[in-house]
């Protein structure tokens, strides 16, 4: 049988199943392609990379445009602020991005300049457009730490007049986005960078925020008092004497087979000595004063009695008697050195600080201890070797008994590092059944379509085709059939055959499904009863008299031939 009957047979079925069978069979037929349709779109859909992530709005809108005028499957990430591709195209999207220059960053930088001329520029603008570039470069550097997604830097710089009694300091503000651990961790850092970029600009003036409003960092800023400064001091100290430990005892221990903790009682105060020095053995002179004084007199006193002569006006004066006489001299020397002692000064301003004790723990592993000294030794070598390693430890730290520090090493069964030692394994089968869910999922349910249309669309049509080809075997292939024996002893014989014939030529694998054809669907005659080839016969011929009649006729020829 060729192709075109084999269509003409199916059609001829299609047409005798009646209307609303027909109906039926198309509707599931629609179905079944339109599930496969869509289970097939749904498995096979391309994956997705991410190209950008944390775009801004614009960015975000400008790359779309871009990749949408250039026929690129892309979309949008549930976040509002990624883009994804389908896997492999990343490398030309990005560089399909790059010759358009996007994403164009709201940064700019010392970029700006580029499109700056020289006429008509004041020096005002060229001053604001030296600050907003270097905000764009700050802020790009800023983003450059891990954790921190976007930033934004305003910088206030110094305005000088010529009438101002008081100098104006530079001061900036800088907000970030990122999560608060990181913001806390991140925000010395970035005071000092960008204290760093801007000429005069204190790390006091550099105040940071983040996107939820918190004041990370500020001039009053509690992380630069005193007191956080002396702790500071302490755990690097302790830090560093920790690992004198371990440079110590690690090359025969192991790292895994000791444990140190160092505690050390500092004085962090501020002090300032101010002392002055004599030295009385170095004099200078610095001054003599000397005073010279010298006194001479001499004192005579006339004897001369009173007379009536010398009452005598213009009567001459006459010499008399010499009275007592003396003479003084008297000489006064004063001299006066002064000296200056030889003195000196010093003020001494101490910030640094004071190890004033130490308290050193060592715990060492008795295992490991053991199978140094080897197995079998007695307790007062191990407690020796244990000594020796004490003595190592002290020198490490620099031990000062007259300090009051105490060093304790102490050797205890440490728990079964084996766990840490193994290698770690892969993930399980849960694990990964739980990250390719989706893709079972997506395979099941193909299947499950796929089975659908061989159950419910390719079986029906084969067994159309099958009632067809038992057809065509009617027409072309009667040999070995009998006439039937429609004598009740017959039955299960010749007529049995017959019956059987007529069920093959019919296209059914049985008489009973014959039978069954055509019934109202109550049940009566869906069983196995077993009637006479008249019965059967009479049935066969209201189901098709034509055919019963063409296989009766060339059953009737090669009888009497």
């Amino acid at each position: 049988m060729n192709l075109l009957d084999q269509l003409s047979t199916v059609t001829k079925n299609l047409a005798n199943l009646g209307q609303g069978k027909l109906i039926a069979l198309i509707s599931v037929g629609v179905v079944a392609v339109a599930l496969v349709l869509g289970a097939g779109l749904y498995v096979n859909k391309p994956s997705y990379e991410t190209l950008y992530v944390g775009l801004d709005a614009s960015d975000l809108n400008q790359v779309s445009v871009a990749l949408a005028e250039a026929n690129m499957d892309f979309q949008v990430g549930a976040d509002g602020t990624s883009l994804q591709v389908p896997v492999g195209m990343t490398g030309k999207s990005r560089l399909y991005l790059a010759e358009r220059g996007l994403p164009n960053s709201a940064n700019a930088g010392y970029e700006l300049f580029d499109n700056v001329g020289s006429l008509g520029l004041t020096s005002f603008m060229q001053e604001v457009t030296r600050v907003r570039a270097l905000e764009g470069e700050i802020a790009r550097t800023i983003q450059q730490i891990s954790g921190i997604s976007a930033a934004r830097v305003h910088i206030v710089m110094a305005d000088r007049g010529s009438f101002r009694k008081a100098e104006q300091n530079p001061t900036a503000s800088v907000m970030i986005r990122a999560s608060a651990n990181i913001g806390r961790n991140a925000a010395a850092s970035i005071r000092h960078l960008v204290a760093s970029s801007v000429p005069g600009l204190n790390i006091d003036d550099v105040t940071i925020l983040d996107s939820a409003g918190q004041l990370l960092a500020t001039g009053d800023d509690p992380a630069n008092s005193a007191m956080n400064q002396s702790l500071g001091i302490i755990q690097n100290v302790q830090k560093e004497i920790e690992s004198n430990i371990d440079k110590a005892l690690a090359p025969f221990l192991g790292m895994d087979n000791f444990r140190s903790s160092v505690t050390a009682k500092l004085n962090t105060d501020t002090r300032q000595i101010q002392e002055t020095v004599f030295d009385p053995e170095s004099r200078v002179e610095r001054s003599t004063r000397v005073i010279k004084e010298e006194q001479k007199s001499s004192q005579q006193q006339p004897d001369n009695a009173a007379t009536v002569q010398q009452n005598v006006p213009q009567a001459a004066p006459q010499g008399g008697a010499t009275g007592p006489q003396s003479n003084d001299q008297a000489e006064k020397k004063e001299e006066q050195t002064n000296y200056e002692i030889n003195s000196k000064t010093v003020a001494t301003v101490k910030n640094g600080y004071t190890l004033e004790k130490l308290s050193v723990a060592v715990v060492v592993n008795r295992g490991r201890v053991a199978a140094m000294v080897g197995e079998g030794a007695d307790q007062a070598k191990i407690d020796a070797y244990i000594a020796d390693m004490q003595k190592i430890v002290a020198s490490a730290v620099g031990l000062d008994p007259a300090r009051g520090d105490i060093i304790t090493l102490t050797a205890m069964d440490f728990i079964d590092t084996e766990l840490l030692n193994e290698p770690v394994l892969g993930p399980s089968v849960m694990e990964t059944l739980t990250r390719n869910l989706g893709g079972i999922i997506n395979a099941l349910a193909f299947v499950a379509v796929a089975f659908l249309v061989v159950w419910m669309g390719l079986r029906p049509l084969a067994r159309s085709m099958g009632v067809g080809g038992g057809a065509a075997l009617a027409e072309n292939e009667v040999a070995g059939l009998e006439l039937p024996d429609f004598s009740p002893a017959g039955t299960g014989g010749a007529g049995g055959a017959l019956m059987e014939g007529f069920g093959s030529d019919f296209g059914f694998d049985s008489t009973d499904d014959l039978l069954s054809l055509g019934e109202d669907g109550d049940g009566a005659f869906n069983r196995r009863v077993k009637e006479g080839p008249e019965r059967r016969l009479g049935r066969m011929v209201e189901i098709s008299e034509e055919r019963a009649a063409k296989i009766l006729r060339k059953w009737a020829v090669e009888k009497a031939a």
